[in-house]
Order: C-alpha cells, then structure tokens, then sequence
C-alpha cells in the first residue's frame, strides 16, 4: 500500500520532476495546456509519466484530486483567454 501522502510537491517527485516551489512553479508556466488538450495527452509527458496520470485518475485515487489541481493549473492560461 502506497502510503506517500497526495500533495502537489509529492507529485512531482513521483513524476521524476524537480519538486521545489520554485520548480513547481515555473513547469507550470511553461507547460501550459489547450483547453482542449487533456493533462494526460499532453505531449511532454514520458509513457511512464503519462501511464501513472491516466491510470491515477482512471481509478480516481488518492493522486487524482492532486492531478485534477495540476491539470487547473496547466489550463488557467486557456480558461482566462476565454474569459
């Protein structure tokens, strides 16, 4: 049983990415997405980066309300376009 506790930061370590608040912050900025292009599609992700998102948020696990904050985040620039 995974016991690593579902947080933005704990993510990224799980994703094999730097995990500073800095680092968090300037993927995001830089990696943002289309509004219609799902987080787990996007084209920067690995196949094992992609498959732990897709499968994460197919069994809507514990990782899966992080995820959901994550894919906001990576979607904030599309949605206040729209606006």
């Amino acid at each position: 049983m995974d016991t690593t506790e579902s947080s933005m930061t704990n993510l990224f370590l799980q994703l094999g990415l730097p995990a500073g608040k800095h680092e968090i912050a300037a993927f995001i900025r830089d990696h943002q997405l289309p509004e219609d292009v799902r987080i787990a599609e996007a084209g920067y992700w690995n196949d094992g980066q992609r498959q732990f998102l897709r499968e994460e948020l197919g069994e809507d696990a514990d990782w899966a309300i992080v995820i959901d904050e994550l894919s906001e985040a990576l979607h904030a620039d599309a949605v206040a376009a729209r606006a």
